[in-house]
């Protein structure tokens, strides 16, 4: 009888065993699997692009916090702080540097801050070497010197210094030079806005759109001819190169270099809307006000909402679409309005 009980609790507990572990098991995948389900729900949200913002109510609303009038450069200086800013504190914050998930699983937003980054690097090196100056042999501006470096700062460095921690000390050197640029007690503090000056940065940004558009339109693979020394019999390389080139956007990167585009668009929006109130006078006087307007219609193009969840690669005349050069046709077009507003600004 002993032996019998012996037997039966034996079995009893054998069954309590394999249940506290097939509910420990049970348990642990339910986390997981709401884990997953929640993070899965917070990186839709934070793959959202922030909306653009009036640069000119910005710019008023920002002097108005400090008791300063808008002057000449006010608006551009503002929308630089107001871009960089956003990208920081938009919805997710800075993504680019997220080592846990979800943020570290999203790659769209991160190419899209990318694009922002790069426009934001671009507009204050302009105004440290070429906005801020009077002529070439100026003194630099020193808030503007401290500031320009540090949105060089790795985009992926997440401890030690962090880049976010970075790029907000950009943001308030650029805050102190706009404080001193609106004071009238400081003279010292000047934005120029010349026709040369522009140029500059017009030149800077053409380069970019220029290498945008030839990524984006290798999505569906070209065999081009190389022209890297075309126009000059004289010119020479390094190293000999094939006449020919085969280049074409690897699958996995189509994604990234479309939305390093939309980044790039977003930001080139409020700039060129900045400078469109900041240059008013030159761009008038060079009869170009128009040539910026188009030029805006064209990166406005580049915002439209996507319908597809996913970067469709079709071919050039296929079935399918390929969004990456719809993507690449709206910035070839600005780029080319670039290119004529230098030329305007070039002349006398």
């Amino acid at each position: 009888m002993n032996e019998r009980w012996k037997r039966l609790l034996d079995r009893w507990q054998n069954i309590l065993d394999y249940s506290a572990e097939f509910v420990g098991k049970t348990w642990l995948l339910a986390v997981v699997v709401i884990y997953v389900a929640v993070a899965s729900i917070v990186g839709v949200l934070w793959s959202s692009e922030p909306e653009r913002f009036d640069v000119q109510a910005a710019a008023m609303q920002r002097a108005e916090s400090r008791g300063s009038p808008l002057v000449t450069g006010s608006i551009t200086t503002s929308t630089l702080i107001q871009t960089a800013e956003l990208m920081l504190d938009k919805q997710g914050g800075f993504l680019s540097n997220d080592i846990f998930p979800p943020g570290v699983w999203l790659d769209n937003i991160p190419n899209w801050e990318y694009g922002v980054l790069i426009q934001v690097r671009d507009l204050s090196r302009a105004m440290r070497e070429s906005f801020s100056r009077s002529q070439s042999q100026s003194k630099e501006d020193p808030d503007l010197a401290l500031a320009e470096p540090r949105f060089n700062f790795d985009s992926n460095s997440w401890i030690v210094p962090a880049s976010e921690s970075e790029y907000r000390e950009g943001i308030d050197y650029l805050k102190r030079y706009l404080a001193r640029l609106e004071d009238d007690d400081e003279s010292n503090a000047q934005f120029y806005a010349r026709a040369d000056n522009l140029r500059y940065w017009l030149g800077i940004v053409q380069n970019r759109l220029g290498s945008l558009s030839q990524r984006l339109t290798a999505s569906v693979g070209q065999r081009r001819i190389n022209t890297d020394l075309a126009g000059d019999e004289a010119a020479v390389q390094s190293t000999s190169a094939p006449r020919e080139l085969d280049v074409k956007t690897p699958w996995s990167e189509l994604d990234d270099v479309f939305y390093e585009a939309r980044g790039t668009t977003w930001a080139l929006l409020q700039f060129l809307r900045a400078i469109e109130m900041d240059f008013a006078d030159v761009l008038q006087k060079k009869n170009a006000l128009i040539s910026v307007r188009q030029i805006i219609r064209e990166l406005e193009s580049c915002q439209d909402d996507i319908a597809s969840p996913l970067i469709l690669n079709g071919t050039g005349f296929g079935l399918f679409a390929n969004h990456s050069l719809v993507m690449a046709s709206y910035i070839s077009r600005a780029n080319a309005g670039i290119i004529d507003l230098r030329d305007l600004m070039a002349r006398g």
